[in-house]
């Protein structure tokens, strides 16, 4: 028996339970988690902004250490340090053939199918295939990446999403480089990592945007050259940074169709937004036919940072060894399974960066 943070429902409380986990099956494999991030998308699972099957145990980013093994699985024993991946790629849909991994047409079927039980029976569903929410999990082998040597356990955690996301918007889907100038709508954890990965592709200025003026001095931490307060003026206080232009690269890290629309407002002629946030299905932007041909602005989302996990966190551990990424800076809170909560409230209020559930 393990416990774990179950939404027994969309919109219903967190209920911290006992859970029982099967041993792994063959190509399954068995984790205890060291590290649990609290991301945006576990509150949009929770409130039905994204779908889930429940009942279910949330939570996809994190980081453990290998407990046991299923027959046939090779590339992880026990006690071996990995971080989890909530968007495996199957490597053989036609999207996993022509190079794009993080859009596999089977990425999310192990969210469909139970995991694990109730004392009395009742199947759980893995939230997002990996139900980090809990102290241990079971889940298959192509959901686990070897952690690196160098990158300590517990901050790991956030190179599953946050960072992995984060860093690939600007280097995998935006391509920034040396020079360019970059914006960021919205700094939770994802738009943190954001901020440090345009600082390690040498962008200048790095523009901070948020509602809230207090994050300015964790803005400026993670690398913000400016910050701004978002108001209806922010698109013109970012073309007088940009020498009348625009960004060349604007990044929405909110997930709202008003942020998508104002960060576009942001970008120069002829520059990128890239929608990294995930927001509604009935939150609509609008653009006219007259100014999408005049703007010549390109806009496109990213997906998991348009990355394949398996090349791209050895990559981020080695700018973790060389100092230029900072994980501990991006966790402003380090909880319990019980004060996940707490933690959604923040989010929702667009308070803090990242809440960290720490396991004994």
């Amino acid at each position: 028996m393990v416990r774990a943070a179950l939404l027994p429902a969309v919109g219903a409380p967190l209920e911290l339970v006992e859970i029982e986990l099967p041993e792994p099956g063959p190509g399954r494999v068995r984790v205890k988690l060291a590290a649990a991030g609290v991301c945006h998308s576990d509150l949009s699972l929770s409130n039905g902004v994204l779908r889930a099957k429940t009942p279910v145990v949330l939570g996809h980013e994190g980081a453990g250490t290998v407990v046991s093994v299923g027959e046939g699985v090779g590339t992880v024993r026990p006690g071996d340090q990995v971080v989890l991946n909530w968007a495996p790629a199957c490597g053989h849909c036609h999207l996993c053939g022509i190079g794009e991994p993080w859009l596999c047409e089977n990425s999310y079927a192990a969210s469909t199918e139970t995991y694990a039980a109730l004392p009395d029976g009742t199947g759980l569903y893995p939230g997002l295939g990996v139900a980090a929410f809990a102290e241990e999990t079971v889940v298959a082998e192509n959901a686990l990446i070897p952690l690196p040597q160098g990158v300590p356990l517990t901050s790991a955690a956030l190179l599953g999403c946050a960072v992995l996301t984060g860093y690939g918007a600007v280097h995998n889907a935006a391509r920034v480089r040396a020079g360019e100038s970059v914006l960021v709508y919205g700094l939770g954890g994802v738009g943190l990592a954001v901020l440090q990965a345009a600082r390690i592709a040498g962008a200048a200025p790095i523009i901070a945007v948020d509602v809230s003026p207090e994050k300015e001095e964790l803005a400026r931490r993670h690398g913000a050259t400016d910050f701004l307060v978002a108001d209806d003026g922010t698109a013109k206080a970012v073309r007088k940074l940009t020498g009348g232009q625009g960004a060349d690269h604007a990044f929405e890290c909110v997930g709202r169709g008003s942020t998508v629309r104002a960060a576009w407002s942001a970008t120069r002629r002829g520059g990128r937004t890239t929608v990294v946030g995930i927001g509604g299905k009935d939150d609509l932007v609008s653009f006219s036919a007259l100014e999408l041909f005049h703007f010549a602005r390109t806009i496109g989302a990213c997906v998991y940072g348009n990355s394949d996990p398996v090349k791209d966190v050895p990559v981020l551990a080695e700018h973790v060894r060389s100092g230029a990424l900072d994980l501990e800076a991006l966790i402003t809170d380090r909880i319990t399974l019980e004060q996940i909560p707490d933690a959604f409230e923040r989010m929702a209020r667009g308070r803090g960066g990242r809440s960290l559930v720490v396991f004994d």
